[in-house]
């Protein structure tokens, strides 16, 4: 087993999976979850390319600041970019588990599709906790991997290269326990909302067409797939799309929560 490695060419093929318009549209509903207000000062835990900070950044307003904090340098280098001139937007590297934060200093703090990947979530939430004021709020964003639905002529292939898939997360299953998590840690007021992300044609725009060039690079040469079988995984899915036979579903899911005051 082996995670997702975030160096530079993971990040590149990123670059165009957050551009798709599922993604578009995911960040506005972290967004909205999130509340930001002018002055604010907001935590991203997990930042990656800066995607997040760079709409928010508006949010927050002159008087507002942001921070990032990501483990890969290739990711923090793309945010730093993204964001250059906005002299109120900073960035740190460091773990989910050990935030370089101080406490008691955030108005609110996100983090998306980032806990799936930490084999501790608890300290990951007590280190949010910490960071946020009381009263702060807290938006993270997770997908239950397990909800997949993904056509195919070879269901046999498709379930084996969805099961190597499963081997770059800690959790491929995490919103299932993260309710519970959020109020071992302490936050209250804690509730989720599930989003579908469902398309029927081979659209790059949507999450499943976006995400394939990822699952192909990290199942071919894992646990019996070879590279061949990966290959002929995405023609299959290219074929399927022609034919009007493409169909991916998944669920992910919006929790909230706010540490009490």
């Amino acid at each position: 087993m082996g995670q997702l490695q975030f160096d530079d060419g993971t990040s590149q093929r990123l670059e165009r999976l957050y551009h798709s318009g599922d993604a578009i549209r995911r960040r506005q509903l972290v967004r909205k979850a999130l509340g930001a207000k002018a002055g604010e000062r907001i935590l991203d835990v997990g930042c990656g390319g800066g995607f997040f900070l760079a709409e928010l950044v508006d949010d927050v307003g002159p008087s507002g600041s942001l921070v990032g904090v990501d483990s890969s340098p290739s990711m923090l280098s793309v945010a730093a970019l993204r964001c250059e001139g906005r002299d109120n937007v900073t960035f740190q590297e460091g773990d989910a588990t050990s935030l370089p934060v101080e406490g008691n200093s955030f108005d609110a703090c996100l983090s998306v599709q980032v806990l799936e990947y930490v084999p501790d979530v608890p300290s990951a939430l007590a280190e949010m906790f910490n960071a946020l004021k009381p009263g702060g709020r807290i938006a993270i964003w997770d997908v239950d991997w397990e909800t997949v639905s993904w056509h195919s002529s070879d269901p046999d292939r498709m379930k084996r290269v969805l099961r190597v898939w499963d081997e770059h997360l800690a959790d491929p299953s995490l919103p299932r326990t993260l309710a519970a998590a959020l109020r071992s840690a302490g936050f209250a007021d804690v509730s989720f909302q599930g989003h579908v992300f469902a398309s029927a044609d081979f659209d790059p725009d949507t999450y499943g067409v976006a995400m394939m060039p990822l699952i192909g690079d990290f199942v071919a040469g894992r646990s019996g797939i070879t590279p061949e079988e990966a290959t002929a995984w995405a023609e299959e899915q290219r074929s399927l799309g022609e034919h009007g036979g493409f169909f991916f579903s998944c669920t992910q899911f919006c929790f909230q929560g706010a540490k009490p005051i």
